[in-house]
């Protein structure tokens, strides 16, 4: 195979974005396009002169396509990357990979049957040089043994008038949840990639404190992990201005990831080493103040795509697997289900257990514009009906 013949599901603004993508990567080939909006297809098929498919499936099956890109509504992503596998296509899906942990696992299943195919999923931020270099300052034991993490992202300030702009937003049946389910799946990427998964989880996801809508726009959740350390995630879509900073304590120090620069509180001696042997009872280990520099090569999604491109013609490892997707959508449904339930959640979570919750604020879900909806609780854990 000297290219990849790609089509691209899903014709929304993200879609087309990634369709030219795929237009200025070597080694891709746009061959088809897909939606179920008849005069987008057709339009859009004949701008590019590729071919229209009003059904995923049917492009998988036309022998037109080596590889999909699934841009589609979140609930889709599993049912389209399952067929894909099923008819020989590689997969690579947005962000996140499926609205829960078991929709995530049955695609995890159905490429574990054709290991000659690539999955890949859309977390381009893990191709930023500013979190490219706070992974290596971890993974090469720079910071030492991670006591607590704090990650305040609250930029994500979003109006009722977005919520408004389409009846499948902010439901749980359109969406299947709010900020981090839409929001905040990279951050939730990120924080694993770096961290790990936690033993441990104890959420407070409030629905519609900022806005008219029936899923969480406002999140603090606690994590502790397997050594002790433990980790604070904070995400809201009601702040302005928000707030996006990464402080991770350590054993050398205190890095800050903030307004796009890394500084570093290097502690010249081990906090563990001088804690033993200082002889004052006040005093401070010796402190560096560094900037670390990371470059400027932010993240870009044609990043993933030549990556899947390359992985599909060369066998080069990929950027972000779709098995490690799945670990973010666990995050979120812990922190969505330990809300609910009112109680900390051990993890890993229990899918089957999420997915029944999930299944039951669906079947009560408005699916409505939120502007008809009328919430007047922000209790998450009142909020589900059986």
């Amino acid at each position: 195979m000297k290219e990849v013949r790609i089509g691209v599901i899903g014709l929304g603004g993200m879609g087309t974005n990634h369709m030219r993508s795929v237009l200025l990567t070597p080694g891709a080939k746009l061959t088809a396009v897909c939606d179920i909006r008849k005069e987008v297809v057709d339009k859009v098929a004949a701008e590019n002169k590729v071919k229209g498919f009003y059904d995923g499936e049917e492009m998988m099956k036309s022998g037109d396509v080596d590889a999909v890109i699934i841009v589609t509504p979140h609930f889709d992503h599993t049912v389209k990357a399952v067929a894909a596998f099923k008819h020989g296509v590689h997969v690579l899906t947005d962000k996140p990979i499926a609205v829960h942990k078991a929709d995530a696992q049955k695609m995890i299943d159905a490429h574990k049957k054709r290991p000659d195919l690539k999955f890949a999923a859309m977390f381009n931020m893990r191709t930023d040089s500013l979190y490219i270099k706070i992974k290596n300052l971890i993974e090469t034991g720079e910071l030492g043994e991670i006591h607590r993490v704090n990650w305040i992202i609250t930029n994500w300030f979003r109006s009722q008038s977005y919520y408004n702009s389409g009846g499948w937003r902010a439901t749980w049946r359109g969406e299947g949840g709010g900020v981090l389910l839409n929001q905040c799946p990279h951050q939730l990427d990120l924080f694993q990639w770096f961290f790990g998964m936690p033993v441990k989880i104890r959420a407070f996801c409030q629905v519609g404190r900022y806005h008219n809508i029936e899923v969480e726009d406002d999140v603090t959740a606690y994590c502790q992990y397997k050594n002790g350390s433990t980790g604070v995630f904070i995400a809201s879509t009601g702040e302005a201005p928000g707030t996006n900073r990464l402080e991770i304590t350590c054993d050398r120090g205190r890095l800050i990831v903030e307004d796009g620069k890394i500084t570093f509180n290097r502690a010249e001696i081990p906090v563990s080493k001088f804690i033993k042997t200082s002889t004052t009872g006040f005093g401070l280990p010796p402190i560096w103040h560094v900037d670390v520099p990371s470059g400027n090569d932010r993240m870009a999604h044609q990043k993933i795509i030549a990556n899947y491109v390359d992985a599909i013609l060369n066998g080069t490892p990929l950027i972000a697997p779709g098995e490690e997707g799945i670990k973010s959508v666990e995050l979120s449904n812990a922190m969505l289900y330990s809300s609910i339930k009112d109680k900390t959640v051990d993890m890993p979570l229990d899918g089957k257990a999420f997915e029944k919750i999930l299944n039951g604020l669906i079947k009560n879900s408005r699916f409505v514009k939120p502007k008809e909806q009328k919430i007047k609780n922000n209790d998450l854990s009142k909020s589900f009906v059986k």
